[in-house]
């Protein structure tokens, strides 16, 4: 009983606490955004000035949280790309990014490590196979001027 008890006690601060330690890192007008984004679609439209034609451009999906979750641009022809998002619980930062193709076929996958600071430390770009195929490692230098 006792370990039940416990169990539900790690339960209940991991899905309360967590997610109000990642909000705590953000600025007020992050918060402010991201609450304006909630559940949200973004829809962009061009449009010819001749033909008065229109025609989708781009796609933004925003979640429950307010972070944009997959992002579409397309092509006369249909879409071009598509990036899906994945993010932390704790920090709320992006941990990966798959990048698909006009044929919905996943051409990259990037994985992200970030700093205590919350600036990226480093980027691990693998392939559809999952082998890794190049790292990116940030490098932050500050001058005193």
């Amino acid at each position: 009983m006792k370990r039940i008890i416990s169990i539900s006690v790690c339960l209940l601060y991991s899905v309360l606490c967590i997610p109000l330690m990642a909000q705590s890192l953000l600025t007020p007008e992050q918060l402010a955004k991201r609450e304006r984004r909630k559940n949200l679609t973004v829809k962009e439209w061009n449009t010819d000035a001749k033909t008065n034609t229109r025609w989708l451009d781009r796609v933004k999906v925003y979640d429950e949280q307010g972070r944009c979750i997959e992002e579409i641009e397309y092509a006369s022809y249909g879409q071009k790309w598509r990036v899906t998002s994945k993010y932390d619980d704790v920090t709320g930062k992006v941990i990966e990014e798959v990048e698909y193709n006009d044929r919905n076929r996943p051409v990259r996958i990037r994985k992200y490590e970030w700093n205590e600071d919350g600036t990226k430390a480093k980027q691990y770009n693998y392939l559809p196979n999952g082998k890794l195929y190049s790292v990116k490692v940030y490098e932050y230098i500050f001058s005193d001027k």
